[in-house]
């Protein structure tokens, strides 16, 4: 009787598997970029040329590098908002609007002068925001948990909703517009409001570094907690979950809501730390992208640091690609998505193999008695 190989996982201690199991994420990029280096070929341009201008615009000097951390902050918290979801099997994919609503909660205490010292004001910012986050991830969460209305459906809804409420609430005659501005906007924040600039000469605030912490703590709360415990058991099979007694409704809302939390953060640091201001539309696609992280990540907290670092590279060496090659801009996102759909490709096949593995076990070990029967027999 040949005996079956089981699939290896690569394991870390203190870690465990990384980012799902084997080097799926890294097979997938690595095909992406194949990929994405034939059509830069086809479109008349060297690849090793384009990807070695990318490489310097990400990461040729300290400044490019604080670009890359700039860009990855709202990427860590709405791909990790994400990716709780996706260890419960719920997809949260709402952070667009979660940041929107963030933002909009900012600037109602951001703008006054409350006369608060700095990290005061910045706190309260930051927690009003979150609040507005949550409020709005109530609706989905009631919805999905208690409706069973699709989580998918109602957050991509509610995202509309609340771009075109933000861009009303910074327009003429709103209390938080500008008076006479040229484009829809809000009124400048305090300074007491505004996050820090950390290196001189660049834009990076304490953004990307709230992300990696929070990524870091929720690694550890999924893994080693009850809640982390009960989010996995919901995500393996829901029905042993609510056998064991979990309260699955009440744990679907709380993940939910703990998304737009994350996701009216993220929105809140943008407007702090970069814009100053509450812009009509001041982010395009950027929850739709920490979907897109997640889903590299494989809902891996850790794996989303190195799928929001890895994207906001990409974004921020891009521009330097398209000015030193003449490849359009769009080309960067092509190439994102090249990259997330091997991802998923492989993750595809690797689980087909992996049922098929299974498969090959159970009957085996349904024919085993049979063989010692007939053993016996003869």
């Amino acid at each position: 009787m040949k005996a079956i190989k089981k699939p290896k996982f690569i394991e870390v201690p203190f870690i465990g598997e990384l980012a799902l199991s084997g080097v799926r994420p890294i097979l997938g990029i690595a095909l992406g970029l194949l990929a994405g280096g034939v059509l830069i070929a086809v479109s008349g341009v060297n690849p090793f040329k384009a990807y070695k201008a990318m490489l310097q615009g990400a990461f040729g000097n300290r400044y490019a590098f604080s670009n890359v951390l700039v860009r990855s902050s709202p990427l860590l918290l709405g791909g990790i908002g994400v990716s709780l979801g996706i260890k419960a099997g719920v997809w949260n994919t709402g952070i667009e609007g979660y940041m929107y609503l963030g933002a909009v909660g900012a600037a109602v205490v951001g703008i006054p002068a409350l006369g608060l010292p700095p990290v005061a004001h910045i706190i309260l910012t930051l927690i009003v925001a979150m609040a507005f986050g949550a409020a709005w991830g109530l609706i989905p969460g009631y919805l999905r948990a208690y409706k069973g209305v699709n989580e998918v459906t109602s957050t991509i809804m509610l995202n509309y909703v609340a771009v075109f409420l933000t861009s009303w609430l910074v327009a003429e005659p709103q209390p938080l517009a500008e008076i006479g501005s040229f484009y829809p906007m809000s009124k400048l924040f305090q300074e007491s409001a505004q996050l820090p600039i950390l290196v001189r000469g660049t834009s990076l605030h304490p953004g990307a570094f709230i992300g990696l912490a929070v990524c870091v703590l929720l690694y550890f709360v999924l893994r080693y907690t009850p809640f982390g415990f009960r989010t996995r058991m919901l995500g393996f099979n829901p029905n042993a979950a609510r056998y064991a007694g979990v309260n699955t409704r009440k744990q679907i809302m709380l993940l939910i809501i703990i998304g737009a939390m994350l996701g009216g953060l993220a929105g809140a640091i943008e407007v702090t730390g970069l814009k100053r201001r509450v812009y009509m539309n001041f982010v395009t696609g950027v929850g739709y992208e920490s979907v897109a992280v997640a889903l590299l990540a494989g809902g891996n907290p850790l794996g989303v640091i190195a799928a929001a670092l890895f994207f906001s590279a990409l974004k921020a060496g891009g521009a330097t690609m398209s000015i030193q090659t003449n490849i359009g801009a769009p080309m960067t996102s092509v190439i994102i998505a090249l990259c997330v759909i091997f991802v998923i490709g492989v993750g595809v096949s690797e689980r087909r193999r992996l049922g098929k593995v299974q498969d090959n076990e159970k009957s085996e070990a349904v024919n085993e008695p049979k063989i010692k029967e007939e053993e016996n027999v003869t």
